[in-house]
């Protein structure tokens, strides 16, 4: 029997998953399928499972990574100190007969691989724009790659601070910058998170998390200061060649 496996978030009208997943099942012979599941509500998760009986693994994407922690039986020590999960593993439970949901996160690995060979001696401290699930996973990779890190959002939150409250000084010291926000995403590609962009400079880094479009205007508005720009392409393919192993451990 064909083996499924699958994204929930809403939207998914980004995703890139489906389209990843599905070439490599047909590029490698694998007997197996990737859907998408747009669920309006993360709760809807057991529809998905009692709907998909040949269900093998999950990813998880915006807005569910924390939301979902509830819902699942066990979650890894990885995921429960970043306080999000992208990647459920599917387990059979004590008799083989109950299904055991267990979370990891694979965010934190992949990001680390795809920005370790960016940093230098002059990006010691980062700014993480939003405070969403998968800025955790950004947080505890930068932390493991000795940065300093502030967060930053739109209210008013416990250790970060507001847009408005972004300094010269600030930027200047904040080498690394991260979108880890939806802001500039496909279909609102004209929007980008309210940062200083006056005071960007050869030296900084932005790293949005985006992929879809491949420039976004935060990375735009980064290149006509001279500041170095990736998108999260390559964060998306490592992370999802971890949940591949994840799925098959």
């Amino acid at each position: 029997m064909k083996k499924k496996y699958g994204l929930i978030g809403f939207p998914l009208g980004h995703s890139f998953s489906i389209d990843y997943f599905n070439n490599k099942f047909k590029s490698e012979n694998i007997d197996a399928e990737y859907f998408n599941f747009e669920i309006k509500d993360v709760k809807e998760l057991k529809h998905v499972l009692s709907d998909n009986p040949t269900l093998c693994g999950l990813n998880v994407t915006l807005p569910y990574k924390m939301d979902v922690i509830p819902l699942l039986d066990s979650i890894t020590d990885n995921a429960r100190n970043i306080g999000a999960v992208n990647v459920i593993k599917f387990k059979k439970g004590g008799f083989f007969t109950k299904l055991h949901l267990e979370g990891h996160n694979s965010d934190i690995t992949g990001f680390k691989q795809s920005i370790e060979q960016m940093l230098g001696e002059k990006h010691r401290k980062a700014l993480i724009l939003g405070t969403g699930g998968a800025s955790k996973a950004i947080y505890h990779g930068l932390k493991q790659l000795g940065l300093e890190t502030l967060f930053v959002s739109r209210t008013q939150e416990d250790n970060s601070i507001t847009y408005n409250e972004i300094t010269p000084d600030m930027m200047d010291s904040h080498t690394v910058i991260i979108n880890a926000t939806p802001l500039g995403m496909y279909p609102k590609t004209d929007t980008c998170p309210d940062i200083l962009y006056q005071c960007l400079t050869p030296d900084h880094i932005l790293y949005d998390l985006i992929y879809n479009p491949d420039e976004t205007l935060f990375m735009k508005k980064g290149k006509e200061a001279g500041a170095v720009v990736k998108n999260g392409l390559e964060m998306l393919l490592l992370q999802a060649f971890i949940s591949w192993e994840i799925w098959n451990s």
